[in-house]
C-alpha cells in the first residue's frame, strides 16, 4: 500500500521490529498543540475542546453541523486527523453558544470544554500534534526489540528527524485514493474523478460498500446506488443525488462535496507527488538531513518552523553554511508540492523532481482548474525532514509504546515506520 502512495524506502538501516499499528484506536493517541483563540464574553464564535474516537474529520463536521442545526461552513478546525485513533482537538462554531455546544450528544464525542471567541480557529493556531502509539504483535523477542528500537532512535537523533512523507491517511486510511481522484480532476476528467470516488471497489472496506461500488461500477445504475449505500456514506450520496437529477454533470456532482474535501483530492495528488521525490531522493542516496548544492532550503520562521514563504538556494559557495543551518535546526531541505507557481530545485535534487513531474505528463497550468476554480493551487515547497520532539520509546511483551511531539502536517505513521519497517 505504501508503494501506491509512493512512499519507498527508510532512513535508518535497522531490521524493524514489525507489530500491527492501530489494533484499536486507544492505541493511537492524538492531543494538539495550539494556542486556541482568546476569551471574549460577547464573541461570536464557541471554541470547544473535544475529544473524539474513530471519526473521519469531514464526516464529523457533517455530523456536528446536523446535531448544532447549522451549516458545515460555520463549523472551523485546524487541521484534519486521524480516523483510527482517540484524537483530542478544538473546533469553532460561528453564533452558536457554549451552552449547545456543551450538550452535544454523538456516539463516541466529548466535548471537555467550551468558551466564546471574537474569532474563529485558524490554521496558524496549530502548531502541532502530541502523540501516544502503541504498536502491538511484535514478531520478536523482547530483547531483540530493544536493542533494535534504541539503534533506530540513536540514528533518528543524529539525522534530527524522519523522512516527511505524507502517511496513508493523507490518501484514506481505508481507501487510499485521494490522489487518483486529485489526478483525475487536474486532468480535466471529472467522470474518471467521480467514478473513482464512488465506484471504485477496494480490498479492505466495508463489505456492504464494497458490493454497492461494485454493482455501481459494473452498471451504472445511480438510483440502485443512491438506495444501497449505508446511511453514513454522505459524501457519495451527495453525488449520487446529483447524478440522478443531473446524469452527465459531474463537475456539479464533484461540487456537491465539501470544499475541503475537494482541496484534499487535489493536495492528496501533490503528495503522491513529493512522495515519489523523496523516495527518489533515498533511492540515490542524497541526504534528508542536510543540503547538497542545488537544494532549496527553507528558513525557520518567528516561532523556529519551516517558514515555505521564504527559500534559500543552496551554492557551492554557501553549502556549509545552509548544512550548518540546517544541523541546528534553523533551516530544512525542501522538495516541491507541485502546481501552478512553484518552483523547481537546482543541481541534481531539482532534476529527480522535474523527472517525477514529466512522468505523470503534467503543466503548471494544470493546477488551475477553471471549472472548479477554488480549488486550483499555486503549489509551494515543503520541508522534507520532519522533526522529533520529546520521543520516548518502550518495549513490553510483544508491544512498542511511543509517545512524541511533531509539528504540524507531520505524520506519526512515517516515523513509527522507521521502527517497525512493515509496508
Amino acid at each position: 500500500m505504501e508503494r501506491d502512495v509512493g512512499i519507498v524506502g527508510y532512513l535508518t538501516s535497522t531490521p524493524g521490529v514489525g507489530g500491527r499499528i492501530k489494533a484499536a484506536p486507544e492505541d493511537f493517541v492524538v492531543e494538539e498543540i495550539s494556542a486556541p483563540p482568546s476569551m471574549s464574553a460577547e464573541g461570536r464564535y464557541t471554541i470547544a475542546q473535544i475529544r473524539v474516537r474513530n471519526w473521519e474529520t469531514n464526516r464529523l463536521v457533517r455530523a456536528l453541523a446536523r446535531v448544532l442545526h447549522i451549516s458545515r461552513n460555520r463549523v472551523g478546525f485546524a487541521g484534519t486527523k486521524d480516523k483510527h485513533a482517540v484524537t483530542t482537538r478544538l473546533f469553532s462554531f460561528e453564533n452558536v453558544l457554549p451552552e449547545a455546544v456543551r450538550g452535544l450528544h454523538l456516539k463516541d464525542v466529548d466535548v471537555l470544554d467550551a468558551f466564546r471567541s471574537d474569532r474563529p480557529l485558524e490554521l496558524g493556531d496549530l502548531a502541532g500534534n502530541r502523540f501516544r502509539i502503541v504498536v502491538r504483535d511484535l514478531p520478536v523477542e523482547p530483547v531483540i526489540a530493544t536493542k533494535t528500537v534504541a539503534e533506530t532512535e540513536r540514528a533518528l537523533r543524529m539525522a534530527g528527524g524522519f523522512p516527511s512523507f505524507f502517511g496513508i491517511q493523507r490518501f484514506g486510511s481505508v481507501r487510499p485514493i485521494t490522489h487518483v481522484v486529485g489526478r483525475h480532476i487536474v486532468r480535466g476528467r471529472f467522470r474518471e474523478a467521480v467514478e473513482t470516488y464512488v465506484a471504485n471497489p477496494l480490498e479492505g472496506e466495508d463489505p456492504e460498500s464494497y458490493e454497492v461500488r461494485s454493482a455501481l461500477r459494473d452498471t451504472g445504475d445511480v438510483h440502485t446506488a443512491l438506495r444501497d449505500f449505508p446511511r453514513s456514506y454522505g459524501f457519495e450520496k451527495a453525488i449520487l443525488n446529483h447524478l440522478a437529477a443531473e446524469p452527465e454533470d459531474f463537475v456539479g456532482a464533484l461540487r456537491s462535496l465539501p470544499f475541503n474535501l475537494l482541496m484534499m483530492f487535489v493536495h492528496g495528488y501533490q503528495s503522491f507527488l513529493f512522495n515519489r521525490i523523496l523516495s527518489e531522493r533515498m533511492r540515490r542516496g542524497i541526504p534528508v538531513h542536510e543540503p547538497v548544492a542545488g537544494d532549496l532550503v527553507l528558513p525557520a520562521d518567528v516561532r523556529g518552523l519551516p517558514d515555505r514563504s521564504r527559500t534559500i538556494d543552496v551554492t557551492c559557495d554557501n553549502l556549509d553554511r545552509a548544512a550548518t543551518r540546517c544541523r541546528d535546526g534553523k533551516a530544512w531541505v525542501s522538495a516541491i508540492l507541485f502546481g501552478s507557481e512553484s518552483e523547481f530545485a537546482g543541481g541534481e535534487p531539482g532534476q529527480i523532481e522535474k523527472t517525477v513531474i514529466a512522468s505523470e505528463g503534467l503543466r503548471p497550468e494544470d493546477f488551475i482548474i477553471p471549472d472548479i476554480p477554488r480549488i486550483s493551487s499555486k503549489g509551494t515547497r515543503r520541508e522534507i525532514l520532519a522533526p522529533i520532539q520529546g520521543l520516548e520509546t518502550h518495549v513490553g511483551d510483544g508491544t512498542l509504546s511511543l509517545s512524541f511531539d511533531l509539528t504540524r502536517g507531520s505524520y506519526a505513521t512515517s516515523l513509527v515506520r522507521e521502527f517497525t519497517k512493515t509496508e
